[in-house]
């Protein structure tokens, strides 16, 4: 702590450079007044919406020194599941890819259609030869969730149209080279013939419940009243303001760039808006990527999203079709304990026999006395 004679001096300190630095709030309400140039009042539509998501990688692990395996599991808002595995990280990239062609898993498929025969082809966070650090998981959660994304869109038939809810932008640095973009290339391909053919849309949204963008900006949007009471608005983030906030310049750029002079889109298949689905003043406002080829349709798209945001729950005015495939992804409580106790017992069972009533000894032992003591 600071010495209480100090304190007084650190807080002139203080005072003396945010008045210095005043500019930087004049800044970032100048640059706020580019989005309230944009709002527009949301007009409800009705479109069936599905979701899909990946459960989040901490509740879906297993852990037993020294064994630690990942659970990857991916439901739609409907509680169907779309794909499941089971890896540690010292699982061999090698057999995910036999076993991935082997069953014609989503993941199979988006390899096949990308022209790769290997996930270390897919992502160069994937590593080569044995495995050293349990992040690559994570990254293979991430592809397979796109993978997943990937065949609802175009290895499915939709009888009405639909709006895809992707729980996060539209927008990842997991994917080698520019292989994001083909991918946005397939999609978008595959969107138009279904339209042409029978006459059914399907659009793609992702959602963030925090942006480095929303971070820069709630404050000034607030002061600015951006998104003054009264109805759902929206609003379009120019790339000006998103080159204000992201490093990247490739996370920003819309993938149908093609400036010769630059380096060519790579992280990118969105459009981003921010977007508040209440009415009040104070209701949350999210991050959101349109597909960039939907970018026109957007009034459609937010009021198609607009009737199940506002039915969100736990979480207020979120896609409640979200929240829906979030709740049936999580492994937890029951499941969880069952998966568990699987893992212990298979352990034990490479113990040799005379050794386990040792091994079970240990098993009480460490109970931590600590953890229900603060419990």
């Amino acid at each position: 702590m600071f010495d209480p004679e100090r304190l007084p001096e650190i807080r002139r300190l203080v005072r003396e450079r945010t008045e210095i630095d005043r500019n930087l709030l004049i800044d970032v309400l100048d640059e706020v007044n580019q989005l309230k140039a944009n709002v527009v009042t949301i007009q409800p539509r009705n479109t069936n919406s599905i979701s899909l998501v990946a459960a989040d990688g901490g509740n879906n692990r297993l852990q037993f020194n020294p064994y630690l395996m990942q659970v990857v599991r991916i439901v739609d808002s409907n509680g169907a599941e779309r794909f499941l595995d089971v890896i540690s990280p010292t699982t061999d990239p090698a057999v995910i890819d036999d076993h991935s062609f082997s069953n014609n898993t989503p993941l199979a498929k988006l390899l096949r259609d990308l022209g790769r025969s290997s996930i270390r082809e897919l992502s160069t966070m994937i590593p080569a030869g044995a495995p050293k650090s349990a992040a690559w998981t994570l990254v293979y959660r991430d592809l397979c969730e796109w993978a997943v994304l990937y065949e609802l869109i175009c290895y499915r038939d939709w009888g009405s149209s639909t709006l895809i809810v992707h729980d996060g932008l539209l927008r990842t640095k997991v994917f080698a080279g520019d292989l994001f973009v083909q991918l946005y290339t397939k999609i978008r391909a595959a969107i138009e013939r279904v339209a042409k053919t029978s006459g059914v849309n399907i659009f793609l949204v992702g959602i963030a419940k925090h942006s480095e963008v929303l971070t820069r900006y709630r404050m000034a949007m607030s002061l600015a009243d951006v998104f003054p009471p009264g109805h759902p608005l929206y609003a379009a983030v120019p790339l000006e303001l998103q080159e204000k906030v992201y490093t990247w310049p490739e996370y920003v750029r819309l993938p149908d760039d093609d400036a010769a002079d630059v380096e060519k889109p790579k992280y990118n298949m969105g459009s981003m808006y921010l977007v508040r689905f209440g009415t009040r003043a104070g209701d949350p406002v999210w991050t959101v990527d349109l597909l960039a080829c939907q970018d026109q349709r957007a009034q459609e798209i937010f009021g198609s999203l607009v009737s199940d945001a506002q039915l969100g729950f736990p979480v207020p005015f979120y896609p409640h079709c979200l929240q829906e495939a979030d709740r049936h992804a999580q492994v937890v409580d029951l499941d969880l304990a069952i998966l568990q106790d699987t893992l212990v017992e298979t352990v034990r069972g490479q113990v040799e026999a005379d050794r386990r009533a040792i091994f079970d000894a240990v098993q009480l032992e460490t109970v931590d006395p600590a953890a229900r003591r603060y419990s």
